[in-house]
């Protein structure tokens, strides 16, 4: 249950090993946050990501930084979780399944909420975004529906539990029936001119940011969104209805210069922090520290109600 207590220090937690930092006694909220600073993610830095937000997170609240591994013994001393670079989930599936009974249980808030229909369940739900016919890349999960996706030279197959690409394969048409698909989702490969990513905070839109080589996947620049692209981006934060928390939607944009979802992170996306503007950068925490204490202030009062 969300509370206030008198805390004269911060702790940090980094695979099993328990600091203690002392700093002037004062009345601030907990936070639990969870990231995994020893995931090595192919042009991401989690690391760095992470130490920057929670140094400017530390200025306003009392921080327990703690192993996505690790996180179940410390879940009552804070007030409120942040997951953050927490890696592929898949690695350890059944630890994160306890953590978050763990958390229910105890009606801790954590930040993202868990409503989100996307990522954090796996890609099954693109599956329901192409029966819809939303924006999305034609996906189907039985061979004897190929003919969905239209005529394709190659197809990607992908994991329905997959993350950061692991199990991902190309393959050309004839031998798509040659490899094992089960819990596979399957794919056209569609040309595109490069990706994008759009983010959001509490459904509201923050920065974009492209790829302008399509081979550089995390080779990113800033992008300014028109009103179409993020017409195309809102479509998919309304259709994912989550409560709180922050989304990046991946697209591809097409000769056309229309857009397809790649895919709707919903979990833990990486921010890209590192790309943006000191100005723009400084702009986003500002929001992440004011949707933080939001949601507290939210949450005190429901617990007053």
């Amino acid at each position: 249950m969300p509370h206030t207590r008198f805390i004269s220090h911060s702790f940090y937690c980094l695979r099993g090993k328990v600091g203690l930092l002392y700093h002037k006694a004062f009345v601030m909220k907990s936070i639990l946050y969870i990231t995994d600073l020893y995931y090595e993610a192919k042009g991401r830095n989690y690391p760095e990501e992470d130490l920057y937000i929670t140094s400017q997170l530390k200025e306003h609240f009392n921080l327990l930084i703690c192993h996505p591994q690790q996180a179940i013994g410390f879940v009552e001393v804070a007030d409120l979780i942040i997951v953050r670079n927490s890696g592929p989930v898949i690695y350890y599936q059944e630890y994160f399944n306890e953590f978050l009974s763990v958390v229910n249980e105890s009606s801790m808030a954590i930040f993202n909420s868990m409503d989100g229909k996307a990522d954090m369940h796996g890609k099954q739900y693109l599956l329901e975004l192409t029966q819809k016919q939303y924006p999305v890349i034609p996906t189907i999960d039985n061979i004897e529906e190929l003919s969905v996706l239209g005529s394709a030279p190659h197809y990607i197959l992908k994991p329905k539990l997959g993350a950061d690409s692991i199990g991902m394969k190309i393959v050309a048409k004839s031998a798509i029936s040659q490899h094992d698909l089960t819990d596979m989702l399957i794919q056209p490969f569609v040309p595109f001119v490069y990706e994008a990513s759009f983010y959001y905070l509490n459904g509201q839109f923050q920065y974009a940011l492209y790829a302008p080589d399509k081979k550089k996947r995390w080779e990113l620049q800033e992008f300014i969104p028109n009103d179409t692209d993020l017409a195309f981006a809102q479509k998919f934060i309304a259709w994912n209805n989550m409560d709180w928390g922050i989304q990046r939607v991946d697209a591809c944009r097409l000769d056309d210069s229309s857009w397809l979802l790649l895919e709707l992170e919903d979990l833990n996306p990486f921010l890209s922090l590192d790309k943006l503007s000191e100005v723009r950068k400084k702009d986003f925490m500002e929001n992440f520290i004011s949707a933080i204490r939001q949601q507290q202030e939210f949450l005190v009062s429901n617990e007053e109600d």
